[in-house]
């Protein structure tokens, strides 16, 4: 393969997961809103973090093993339409799960492509 093909094939999947998780930890903001005290804000930052931080743990995965990326990721789409179906509107399900199931659609093309790209790298 060509080399610019390559760098975007070998990173794409991985910014974007990075920009996912930012955009997850965006959410988290709310509870600087509810006037808790420093160390309940802390907790309660802490809490909400945790999918991001689940995010996150599964890029380290499928950074190393890109074919585990391809099927946790859209595990973790599949995790959340089960655990909040029927809570938001259609839209909140595309906007969480679309980017979960985007990224392991681009770790699978990743995984498939690996001998190629390590090759040209």
């Amino acid at each position: 393969m060509k080399r610019p093909i390559t760098g975007l094939l070998i990173w794409t999947p991985r910014i974007l997961c990075i920009l996912f998780a930012v955009f997850l930890s965006s959410f988290a903001a709310d509870v600087f809103g509810e006037h808790y005290g420093f160390w309940k804000t802390i907790l309660a930052l802490l809490i909400h973090l945790i999918p991001t931080w689940i995010v996150l743990i599964v890029l380290a995965i499928g950074w190393r093993w890109e074919w585990v990326g391809a099927i946790l990721f859209p595990v973790l789409g599949v995790l959340y339409l089960v655990m909040f179906w029927g809570r938001f509107p259609w839209s909140v399900y595309l906007v969480i799960s679309g980017p979960l199931f985007l990224l392991g659609l681009l770790f699978l093309i990743n995984w498939l492509c690996r001998a190629s790209l390590r090759a040209s790298t």
